[in-house]
């Protein structure tokens, strides 16, 4: 079986794709929303804003995708999303198909590694990475910046290289694969 057909095999169920679809959008909402987290608590527990005008403003923010991301920030942003949940529904796949979680273990670790990355990546052209300076303090942060290359985007690339690696070693264990899961 090819990589292809593999691919084929666990996104033709409803359910590895309905999986792979939240979680992107779930870390996808995460990525952009993660700035702004002081805003978005204030209005969630806010009990003088309707509900309609918190989910108005809340919703509003997923356009700071388009204005304080840079487009490879923004593009780095939405491929880490989208691969954690491909990646997140092939080791979901690859563990029920096996039914050996130690023999993904490796694969998992990958997953990990990409994810941590790109968290690190997460951030605006206005503020730079969010959890690195968030973990660094500002000044700290942006003393690490100054001597990278790419201003903090080496860590959205880092992790978008990590998952597509994950992604492709598991795609390729259940390529080899020769129990066949209906589930």
């Amino acid at each position: 079986m090819t990589l292809k057909a593999a691919l084929m095999r666990v996104f033709s169920r409803p359910w590895y794709l309905a999986l792979a679809a939240g979680t992107a959008a779930v870390v996808f909402a995460f990525s952009v929303l993660l700035p702004n987290i002081s805003l978005v608590a204030k209005v969630a527990t806010d009990s003088g804003i309707p509900l309609s005008q918190k989910v108005r403003v809340v919703g509003s923010l997923f356009g700071s995708i388009g204005t304080n991301f840079t487009a490879v920030s923004a593009t780095y942003t939405f491929a880490i999303a989208l691969l954690l949940g491909v990646n997140l529904s092939l080791f979901t796949f690859y563990l029920r198909d096996n039914r050996a979680p130690h023999s993904a273990a490796k694969s998992a670790s990958w997953s990990v590694g990409g994810l941590a990355s790109g968290l690190f990546g997460i951030g605006c052209a206005a503020c730079g990475t969010f959890v690195l300076s968030t973990l660094l303090g500002v000044a700290g942060a942006v003393a690490v910046l100054t001597h990278l290359p790419f201003g903090g985007a080496e860590f959205g690339f880092l992790g978008v290289g990590l998952l597509l690696y994950s992604s492709f070693a598991l795609g390729k264990k259940i390529a080899h694969s020769t129990r066949t899961c209906e589930t």
